[in-house]
Order: structure tokens, then sequence, then C-alpha cells
């Protein structure tokens, strides 16, 4: 009964402390741009200037 008393509070503590997380997360724009990083691999480097049948030979 006496770890129940202590757990009850240490959870809600630490779901408080997550709730405060991505709130803050929210605010500082962590979530603006979601499929920015995804999209990302299909853009060609800009630093490879041979065409793409020269790329296939390496």
């Amino acid at each position: 009964m006496n770890g129940i008393l202590v757990l009850i509070p240490v959870a809600l503590g630490l779901g408080l402390l997550g709730l405060f997380a991505f709130f803050w997360a929210v605010g500082r724009g962590q979530f603006d741009d979601l499929d920015g990083a995804a999209l990302r691999i299909f853009i060609d480097d800009e630093g490879d200037t041979r065409t793409p049948e020269a790329r296939d030979d390496d």
C-alpha cells in the first residue's frame, strides 16, 4: 500500500513533465515541417554534375 502512495504522485509528475515537454516543443516549432526530412532524400545533390547514365556506370 505504501508503494502505491509513492508511485501515483511519481506517475502523475512524469505525465505532467511529458505534457509540458510536448507543449514546449510545439511552441518552439518542432512539429512545423513533418514532411521536409522525409522528402529530403529525393533531392539530388547539386555537387554531382554527371548525367544519370554516367552515375549508373560507377
